[in-house]
Protein backbone atom coordinates (compact mmCIF):
# COMPACT_ATOMS: atom_id res chain seq x y z
CA UNK A 1 0.00 0.00 0.00
CA UNK A 2 1.50 3.66 -0.96
CA UNK A 3 1.86 6.33 1.26
CA UNK A 4 -1.07 8.10 -0.21
CA UNK A 5 -3.63 5.15 -0.04
CA UNK A 6 -2.40 4.61 3.91
CA UNK A 7 -3.20 8.17 4.36
CA UNK A 8 -6.96 7.69 2.78
CA UNK A 9 -6.98 4.43 5.20
CA UNK A 10 -6.61 6.62 8.22
CA UNK A 11 -8.91 9.53 7.34
CA UNK A 12 -11.83 6.78 6.46
CA UNK A 13 -10.65 4.66 9.25
CA UNK A 14 -10.83 7.24 11.87
CA UNK A 15 -13.76 9.61 12.25
CA UNK A 16 -11.34 12.40 14.26
CA UNK A 17 -7.74 12.08 13.74
CA UNK A 18 -4.76 14.51 15.03
CA UNK A 19 -1.19 14.04 12.54
CA UNK A 20 1.32 15.93 14.72
CA UNK A 21 4.46 16.23 16.09
CA UNK A 22 4.73 13.75 18.67
CA UNK A 23 2.02 11.93 21.11
CA UNK A 24 -0.67 13.31 23.19
CA UNK A 25 0.72 12.01 26.10
CA UNK A 26 4.48 13.25 24.68
CA UNK A 27 3.68 15.97 22.14
CA UNK A 28 7.38 17.30 20.57
CA UNK A 29 5.29 20.55 19.36
CA UNK A 30 3.59 23.43 21.52
CA UNK A 31 0.82 23.33 18.48
CA UNK A 32 0.70 20.18 18.45
CA UNK A 33 0.12 19.91 21.72
CA UNK A 34 -2.36 22.11 22.04
CA UNK A 35 -4.60 20.93 19.25
CA UNK A 36 -4.75 17.11 21.23
CA UNK A 37 -5.43 19.31 24.65
CA UNK A 38 -8.57 20.78 22.58
CA UNK A 39 -9.19 17.11 21.02
CA UNK A 40 -9.17 15.63 24.62
CA UNK A 41 -11.69 18.50 25.91
CA UNK A 42 -14.16 17.78 23.26
CA UNK A 43 -14.25 14.17 25.60
CA UNK A 44 -14.07 11.72 22.23
CA UNK A 45 -11.88 9.39 21.12
CA UNK A 46 -9.53 10.42 18.69
CA UNK A 47 -7.03 8.64 16.24
CA UNK A 48 -3.32 10.39 16.16
CA UNK A 49 -0.11 9.93 13.69
CA UNK A 50 3.19 10.72 14.64
CA UNK A 51 4.53 12.21 11.87
CA UNK A 52 8.36 12.35 13.30
CA UNK A 53 8.14 8.13 13.34
CA UNK A 54 6.53 8.06 9.76
CA UNK A 55 8.33 9.96 7.44
CA UNK A 56 6.12 9.28 4.35
CA UNK A 57 3.43 10.53 6.28
CA UNK A 58 5.71 13.61 7.14
CA UNK A 59 6.69 14.15 3.30
CA UNK A 60 3.26 13.51 1.81
CA UNK A 61 0.31 14.80 4.04
CA UNK A 62 1.08 18.22 3.97
CA UNK A 63 1.27 17.75 -0.92
CA UNK A 64 -1.94 15.79 -0.08
CA UNK A 65 -3.84 17.90 2.14
CA UNK A 66 -2.29 21.56 0.28
CA UNK A 67 -1.98 22.17 3.96
CA UNK A 68 2.29 22.79 4.93
CA UNK A 69 2.61 22.33 8.76
CA UNK A 70 1.46 19.94 11.40
CA UNK A 71 -0.37 19.81 13.35
CA UNK A 72 -3.39 18.55 10.93
CA UNK A 73 -6.79 17.41 12.33
CA UNK A 74 -9.19 15.97 10.24
CA UNK A 75 -13.14 15.38 11.13
CA UNK A 76 -14.95 12.75 8.92
CA UNK A 77 -12.29 12.82 6.12
CA UNK A 78 -12.06 16.58 5.94
CA UNK A 79 -9.06 18.53 6.91
CA UNK A 80 -9.99 21.10 9.75
CA UNK A 81 -7.04 23.36 9.89
CA UNK A 82 -4.09 23.63 12.21
CA UNK A 83 -3.93 24.41 15.54
CA UNK A 84 -5.18 28.15 15.85
CA UNK A 85 -8.29 26.79 13.58
CA UNK A 86 -8.87 23.58 16.32
CA UNK A 87 -8.39 25.95 19.17
CA UNK A 88 -11.01 28.69 17.56
CA UNK A 89 -13.48 26.14 16.72
CA UNK A 90 -13.20 24.69 20.21
CA UNK A 91 -13.30 28.64 21.67
CA UNK A 92 -16.74 28.42 19.78
CA UNK A 93 -17.96 25.55 21.34
CA UNK A 94 -18.21 24.45 17.39
CA UNK A 95 -15.42 21.51 17.46
CA UNK A 96 -17.25 20.22 20.42
CA UNK A 97 -19.95 19.27 18.15
CA UNK A 98 -18.20 18.49 14.88
CA UNK A 99 -16.14 15.72 17.07
CA UNK A 100 -19.09 14.51 18.79
CA UNK A 101 -20.98 14.52 15.84
CA UNK A 102 -18.47 12.37 13.46
CA UNK A 103 -17.91 10.17 16.73
CA UNK A 104 -21.87 9.58 16.84
CA UNK A 105 -21.68 8.81 13.09
CA UNK A 106 -19.54 6.14 12.55
CA UNK A 107 -21.09 4.33 15.78
CA UNK A 108 -24.36 4.24 13.74
CA UNK A 109 -22.83 3.09 10.84
CA UNK A 110 -20.87 0.21 12.00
Amino acid sequence: MDVTERIRKLLNDNPVILFMKGTPQFPMCGFSSRASQALKACGVPYAFVNVLEDAEIYETLPKFADWPTFPQVYINGELIGGCDITLELYQKGELQKMTQGAVAKQTNTA
